[in-house]
């Protein structure tokens, strides 16, 4: 961009005499110096109004830092596939893409960004179609290998590794701002990806509930969605992040394959209790679609499909898959003591009490479990009264 504004200047010096070309020098020593970066939170970068659509009004270049998420290549397929726009005829055939999700790491910072790019923007109705906002597929495949290393030391980036992305362009769309070259071939909007810590590790997947995100009526939005635009509830508050949905069972299958569109890998799922809710299938092999109820663990994720409402379209890539726990409590005694617990993947649980079984009032207990040998528990010292307890799921 500063480029740009040099050309400017230095076109219109003959008009403006010398103080146009001392002020093409200026511009030239900025140039040459470099932009300033930005650090900035992933809780910023992702702020939405009231329609869920972006807030962030920062300059670039830009950087986040966090974790990453996925693999290149588990999400969208990168495979060399120039095809141009031929009159229409290859409108919105994008070739290869690549995209990866980075997580925050932070204390107080919250949320998660895509790192999106594609090969054939030329195809894009809106955009230039005489080829210069399109990759050759020798150009595509120089450009994933130079997002999928970090550009210092050369080595391939992994899912669990500590990185800091370099932006010089973004874009809103269906409720998230990405990182992408804006539909640009110039190098100019190019995005990087450094190393920070290789094998830093993932972080532990949040445990929600489909009543967390969805409601079994419309709401305010017209959507089953659960929108909350300062991001303390509903899917915002986990958009980007890596969450485990607890109790599901599949509706539809069709979805559940690999090698195929993005578009053909979704299936829906249900918690039983009226709410449904779209899964996304990776490029790589989960086994046969689950018969019976599971939980799924992923990249919580928005597709609203608008460029001007992002309050709704939520849904979850899946990366693992485990046979939900029973929500049952187990009661023993150790040395007068009463050892209290249940299933560790059911953190979004919590342990009730009440006096007798006539009560009406269910409380719930202050005492934060500590996770022993895998389960949730809780220990009640000898002499405690007698009580009746219950694990209640929370919303």
């Amino acid at each position: 961009m500063a480029m740009k504004a040099l050309s400017f200047v230095t076109m219109n010096r003959t008009k403006n005499g010398r103080s146009s070309l001392r002020l093409a020098a200026l511009v030239l020593a900025a140039a040459l110096a470099g932009p300033s970066m930005q650090a900035e939170s992933f809780r910023s970068f992702e702020a939405v109004d009231t329609n869920g659509v972006s807030t962030w009004n920062g300059s670039y270049p830009v950087s986040l830092t966090g974790v990453l998420l996925t693999d290149p290549g588990e999400m969208l397929d990168s495979t060399p596939n120039f095809v141009p726009w031929n009159n229409g005829a290859g409108a919105f055939n994008l070739g290869g893409q690549w995209q990866v999700f980075v997580q925050a790491v932070a204390s107080g910072d919250r949320g998660g960004v895509e790192c999106w790019m594609a090969q054939n923007y030329g195809n894009l109705p809106w955009e230039p179609h005489d080829g210069s906002d399109s990759y050759t597929d020798a150009a595509w495949t120089s450009e994933v290998n130079r997002v999928r290393h970090d550009p210092a030391s050369g080595q391939a980036l992994h899912k669990g590794d500590l990185v800091t992305i370099t932006a010089n362009g973004s874009l809103f769309y269906g409720g998230m701002q990405n990182v992408n070259e804006e539909h640009s071939t110039d190098p100019a909007f190019n995005f990087t990806i450094s190393l920070v810590t290789s094998n830093y590790g993932l972080p532990a997947p949040e445990p929600i509930s489909l009543a967390s995100v969805m409601s079994t009526n419309l709401g305010p939005t017209g959507h089953y969605d659960l929108f909350d635009p300062t991001r303390a509830t509903g899917g915002e508050h986990w958009q980007g992040m890596r969450v485990r949905i607890n109790g599901l069972t599949l509706v539809t299958t069709n979805g559940w394959n690999t090698n195929a569109a993005w578009s053909a890998r979704f299936c829906t799922a249900t918690d039983g209790e009226g709410r449904q809710f779209p899964l996304i299938h990776p490029l790589y092999d989960l086994g046969p679609a689950p018969p019976n109820r599971f939980d799924a663990t992923g990249v919580f994720l928005q597709e609203s499909g608008s460029g001007t409402d992002g309050t709704f379209g939520y849904e979850l890539f899946v990366q693992e898959i485990a046979l939900s726990d029973a929500a049952i409590l187990t009661i023993a005694l150790d040395a007068g003591a009463a050892v209290i617990s249940w299933p560790g993947s059911l953190a979004n649980y919590q342990l009730q009490s009440k006096d007798s079984l006539a009560a009406t009032h269910w409380t719930t207990l202050t005492n934060a479990p500590a996770l022993v040998a895998g389960r949730n528990t809780v220990i009640l010292e000898p002499g405690a009264a007698q009580k009746f307890y219950r694990l209640q799921r929370i919303p």
